[in-house]
């Protein structure tokens, strides 16, 4: 195996066809395909399926691909360090619920290790996704909370696909809101008061369960009920429909605007907020940079 072999699969994984990945890397078809052939018979797996269609990422090859991309994220390191090469397109994937510090702290990566050339990530999707990413190495770190509903079933999962999750805070409920609805100003607001009001939530697709729900308290009953795939839509909503969401409360004026306010809910439950990282893998550069500027915003917020 080597460190041209690891290059040669990533790429066609990032390109999706052996054509436009030989363009790529100057190689003609033939012998790009050998040599993926000769690195699946050397390490005794299929990276990619052949079919009438075109390659798909087996499931032992997405594994695969997500420790060539540490190798080769490794090597780029010593070259930087000791014969002072840029290293190449850098590359880095954070999956996450919806949390603007997640949001704040990769645009923070983006400025300080932001080359001429990069492929970085940011990945707002459902919770499943969250830890399949992990669990198959897609993204190097996965962003969501625990809390005493869905603790013991979550962590039941991260166990089985060999992820560790690290605490980064704990935050109270709250209820984000238009900063004009009629419970804007009160101090603290109950279910019983939101109930006349529409609920939105992010939907979980295939995995709607009340374990993968990014609200809490989201085995609830209520009559009005919304769900959304993006943070943009839910906030327009909530602004349109006098709506609201169950949530931690952090909120970032810049990014989300001046129109939605966060407002304690009295109800009682911890949110235990960190990040996910596969067991296997050792962080890289950009990984540790990313949570470094996660403590920070999170700081910030709590101060």
């Amino acid at each position: 195996m080597t460190l041209q072999q690891l290059k040669y699969v990533i790429t066609v994984a990032e390109k999706g066809t052996i054509t436009d990945a030989a363009k790529v890397l100057f190689i003609s078809q033939p012998s790009l395909t050998n040599a993926i052939r000769e690195l699946e018979k050397e390490m005794n797996l299929i990276i990619f399926n052949r079919t009438n269609k075109g390659i798909i990422i087996s499931k032992e090859g997405e594994i695969f691909l997500g420790y060539a991309r540490q190798v080769l994220e490794q090597a780029n390191l010593l070259e930087e360090k000791y014969i002072h090469n840029k290293g190449g397109k850098q590359q880095f994937c954070v999956s996450t619920q919806h949390y603007s510090f997640a949001v704040n702290a990769f645009v923070d990566l983006i400025k300080e290790y932001g080359q001429e050339e990069y492929d970085f990530s940011l990945r707002e999707t459902q919770t499943y996704e969250i830890i399949d990413d992990v669990a198959r190495m897609k993204s190097e770190i996965g962003i969501l909370y625990l809390n005493d509903f869905n603790e013991t079933v979550l962590r039941k999962i991260l166990k089985a696909n060999g992820i560790i999750f690290h605490e980064l805070f704990i935050a109270q409920p709250h209820v984000f809101i238009s900063s004009k609805h009629p419970l804007a100003s009160k101090e603290a607001v109950t279910i019983e008061q939101l109930s006349q009001y529409p609920y939105l939530s992010f939907e979980q697709g295939e995995h709607n369960s009340f374990y993968y729900s990014e609200e809490i308290f989201s085995m609830e009953e209520r009559t009005k009920n919304i769900r959304v795939r993006d943070r943009a839509t839910l906030f327009n909503l909530l602004i349109g429909l006098n709506g609201y969401t169950v949530c931690s409360g952090v909120i970032d004026e810049e990014l989300n605007g001046k129109n939605i306010v966060a407002v304690p809910l009295k109800e009682k439950g911890d949110m235990h907020i960190g990040y996910l990282t596969h067991e296997k893998c050792l962080p890289s550069r950009l990984g540790k940079s990313y949570i470094e500027a996660l403590k920070k915003y999170i700081a910030t917020y709590q101060n």
